[in-house]
């Protein structure tokens, strides 16, 4: 079986818990998926399958693109990504579907996805830099001061912290735990928060370090004392 789901994020809303308590959610459409193509490790090294996820927008038709589907035998997906096979199951086979069921309610996932772009940004908000002082014409406010000495080395070290583009990068949020499943709508309810803007694609995945939901802690009675 496989790993991992394609989806689209659509957007938090809260739940409330069975104690009453209200916590943040995000709701996403995972698949329909449908497998595209299968690797094997005698043919290509490694097992993997490429999985496309059944969307309103169609595919670019061009002729590699349309030589591709056809010899799977699924209508043409825009959005493709390849994903990994459980050890010892079997990988399904070019044409299989995959839904939102290969998840419980409970389990624990990672999501990945491109975060938000938010453009050129300054120093204090790309890297949290404190700034100067905000009065009494210092003139020195956001400015991220000096990046280096002039005699020597007389250039500007690698990996300098200063403006520039911020966001748009892959991200990776572990173990999220899967609150419900709505198996009609293709609907994934995780608890917290996901990368990315609304509408915009994720990969959901099997939690790769699965973590343990934490444990009541349990006052030991002191000995000797009544």
């Amino acid at each position: 079986m496989v790993t991992a789901i394609i989806g689209r994020k659509l957007g938090m809303t809260q739940i409330f818990l069975p104690d009453g308590t209200a916590v943040p959610a995000t709701v996403i459409k995972a698949g329909p998926c449908v497998v595209v193509q299968s690797k094997t490790a005698g043919k290509d090294g490694y097992e993997a399958v490429q999985l496309g996820l059944v969307d309103a927008t169609p595919a670019p038709a061009n002729k590699a693109t349309v030589g591709h589907f056809k010899k799977a035998g699924v209508p043409a997906t825009r959005i493709r990504r390849e994903v990994g096979v459980a050890k010892g199951d079997d990988a399904p086979k070019p044409g299989d579907q995959i839904l939102v069921d290969m998840f419980k309610a409970g389990e624990r996932v990672d999501v990945i996805a491109n975060g938000r772009g938010k453009g050129f940004q300054g120093v204090m908000k790309r890297h949290g830099f404190a700034g100067g002082a905000a009065t009494h014409g210092s003139m020195f406010h956001r400015a991220p001061g000096s990046i280096g000495a002039s005699s020597y080395p007389s250039r500007v070290i690698k990996g300098m912290r200063m403006g520039g583009r911020m966001g748009g990068k892959r991200i990776t949020t572990l173990n999220l735990k899967v609150v419900s499943i709505d198996t009609e709508q293709n609907l994934l309810v995780l608890r917290g928060a996901v990368p990315g803007a609304p509408d915009g694609v994720v990969l959901v995945r099997r939690a790769a370090a699965k973590k343990k939901d934490p444990q009541p802690q349990v006052e030991k009675a002191k000995k000797g004392k009544k």
